[in-house]
């Protein structure tokens, strides 16, 4: 049976001659680069500051990775393999913007990403559909630059980390411009956090410890962006506007929907007047990544209906699950076929609006 199969949340890894290309001249010092600190060990330089520490697992960052990430003609035929029709692509290094404090130089840096991720796509752009980054740290350069991607290059969508940036909350005024330009194309926000330790972030004060912040981040970050679009009032003040929260596991989304409307009964007048709860906006407006193999797919679909879960496979990232990714799921035994079919494509394909 063939069914259609879309990557909602890949990846692409950023080559190095990327930013000799196509970032501005003046702001080339700032590109991203790979160097090594003052005890040897390997950090991102961007945006003029040292990225905070990561302990790759050697072993698992040196074994033979997908090619995937930067050539696209390697990323197709692995596509391939797996029986998967489209990829929307998403960064590695360019999850690091949102803690570039500079303006000017993180608009340099996302405009010199996009550009390069234009040319990637190129290769089949039926299949390779990019996704924006835009400088959140300025709410007019973000907005130009995700007019700038979706007019002229094309993406389907626009990321957004949902991390405090810039003292800002997703449900900050300034950001009113961009849900409204989002709304009127008919693409959604991609919201995929990154334990970048760069930005404010869940587990980064309490933790020195690397595995506990990327267990807090993911989850923590989308429950509380989730929070402010829903009780903040933006998924109502933009009825036309869609969500899609990314990486995080979608079991967080059931329990959390449910807590926010509890709240929303008892403590509701500490807070804006919606007319709706939490859990219809979510069913009208939101959608939501799972893993090929988690185990809360099935609960979630029974609480919140069949419409709004979607599939990722992180690829090219040693933590996805390659080769073997889109087998995992069809392969589950707990899960209809139809829900197999709305998982593994046709949710994706009405979340980007393909």
């Amino acid at each position: 049976m063939s069914r259609l199969v879309i990557d909602a949340d890949g990846h692409i890894s950023e080559p190095p001659e990327l930013w000799e290309e196509f970032c501005d001249p003046d702001f080339l010092a700032f590109a991203p680069r790979r160097v090594l600190d003052n005890q040897g060990r390997p950090r991102t330089f961007v945006g003029g500051e040292m990225a905070p520490y990561i302990p790759f697992d050697s072993l698992a960052y040196d074994k033979e990775r997908p090619k995937g990430g930067v050539d696209p003609h390697a990323r197709l035929a692995d596509m391939d393999s797996e029986g998967m029709d489209i990829s929307v692509i998403f960064p590695t290094t360019g999850l690091m913007f949102g803690g570039v404090a500079d303006a000017a130089v993180n608009n340099a840096l996302c405009r010199a990403y996009n550009d390069w991720l234009r040319t990637y796509c190129d290769t089949d752009t039926s299949r390779l559909l990019g996704v924006a980054v835009v400088p959140q740290v300025d709410p007019a350069l973000m907005v130009a630059e995700a007019r700038r991607a979706i007019d002229e290059l094309g993406f389907v969508a626009v990321m957004l980390r949902p991390n405090v940036i810039a003292g800002r909350t997703l449900d900050h005024p300034a950001y009113d411009g961009l849900w409204s330009l989002l709304a009127d194309r008919g693409l959604p926000a991609a919201l995929h956090e990154g334990t970048t330790q760069n930005v404010p972030q869940s587990g980064l004060d309490r933790y020195d410890n690397f595995m506990f912040r990327h267990v807090c981040s993911h989850p923590h970050e989308q429950q509380m962006g989730c929070l402010e679009l829903i009780a903040g009032g933006v998924l109502e003040r933009h009825p036309e506007l869609r969500v899609v929260f990314l990486e995080s596991g979608c079991g967080w989304v059931d329990h959390w929907l449910e807590r926010i409307d509890e709240h929303l009964d008892s403590w509701g007048h500490a807070s804006a007047s919606l007319e709706l709860n939490a859990t219809e906006y979510f069913q009208r407006q939101c959608f939501i990544s799972c893993d090929p193999e988690e185990r809360t797919v099935s609960g979630v679909m029974d609480s919140l209906g069949d419409d709004c879960v979607v599939f990722a496979t992180d690829y090219p990232h040693p933590d996805g699950v390659f080769p073997g990714v889109v087998k995992a799921l069809a392969d589950r035994d707990d899960l209809s076929e139809i829900r197999k079919d709305k998982i593994l494509g046709l949710n994706a394909k009405r979340c980007f609006g393909l």
